[in-house]
């Protein structure tokens, strides 16, 4: 039974416009970002590092295409969660509004079983699109930018070897992966609470924007600044200081897993108490 619910929602994802406006909106930002830097991103890392040239030798060009994979993954680490969010929440939004949950429980399906397909289904879909995302940012980048050292700055300039930025890259990807999941539950889990659309839109871009506000403040609490979730989220910044602190990584992530999971158990345990109205 699982199994097939978790195929109809596929089905529904796929059958559905917004899934394919919310890739669409991705290709597009980081279109502007790269169309953006090829114009004129070169005149202003040289003019930046013209200095550092004198004293360092790089590798290929300076504004190449680990450089833009990083500044997408900047600049998207806010938009690509809003956009699940908002993709994720019509998942069950749509179900109130549509009034198809009376009619799908008129079946010999199960409460638990129904919510569990969502969250797995939503996570996935997770998985899918942080995929996409690595995919073309990948590609696009190096056919535009060609590849070379990558030069990051982190409370000081930072290099990395063209070898060592792709292997930093994909670990980021990794790691911003969690950040994402969590989004992702937690937009589910919003939905399950608010039902209606437009107010859950709102509710998650509340949220994610509190979140992040948040990631720059100190909570003035060493216990909060350690377990407090919204220091959690940026963890793949990391991988970009000369020396990856993997045991501060693997805190925050295992922490924020736990985090994930039970948001998603709080949602579940709310849908199956609920009246279906």
């Amino acid at each position: 039974m699982m199994w097939q619910l978790m195929r109809i929602e596929w089905f529904k994802l796929f059958k559905q416009q917004r899934t394919y406006w919310a890739l669409a909106a991705i290709l597009i930002i980081e279109g502007l970002v790269l169309v953006g830097a090829y114009f004129q991103g070169t005149e202003i890392i040289e003019l930046l590092l013209e200095n550092l040239r004198k004293s360092f030798y790089f590798k290929g060009k300076l504004l190449n295409g680990n450089l833009m994979i990083y500044l997408l993954l900047n600049t998207l680490w806010f938009h690509l969660p809003l956009i699940l969010m908002i993709l994720v929440s019509g998942m069950m939004t749509t179900e109130y509004k549509d009034k198809t949950l009376q009619a799908t429980f008129l079946q010999p399906v199960k409460k638990v079983s129904f919510i569990l397909s969502k969250y797995l289904v939503a996570l996935q879909l997770t998985i899918l699109v942080l995929s996409f995302l690595a995919l073309t940012s990948v590609l696009l980048s190096n056919m535009l930018f060609g590849q070379g050292d990558l030069i990051v700055y982190l409370e000081s300039l930072n290099f990395f070897t063209n070898e060592e930025a792709k292997e930093r890259i994909l670990f980021a990807f990794i790691s911003g992966g969690f950040s994402m999941l969590f989004y992702t539950v937690v937009s589910m889990t919003l939905a399950i609470i608010i039902k209606e659309a437009t107010a859950t839109w709102i509710a998650a871009t509340f949220f994610l924007v509190f979140t992040n506000l948040l990631l720059k403040i100190d909570l003035n609490s060493t216990f909060l600044n350690q377990w407090a979730y919204v220091k959690l989220i940026d963890s793949w910044q990391y991988f970009f200081y000369p020396e990856v602190e993997w045991e501060q990584v693997s805190f925050n992530t295992v922490l924020l897993f736990i985090y994930t999971v039970a948001t998603a158990l709080f949602g579940s345990y709310l849908f199956i108490k609920k009246d279906l109205e």
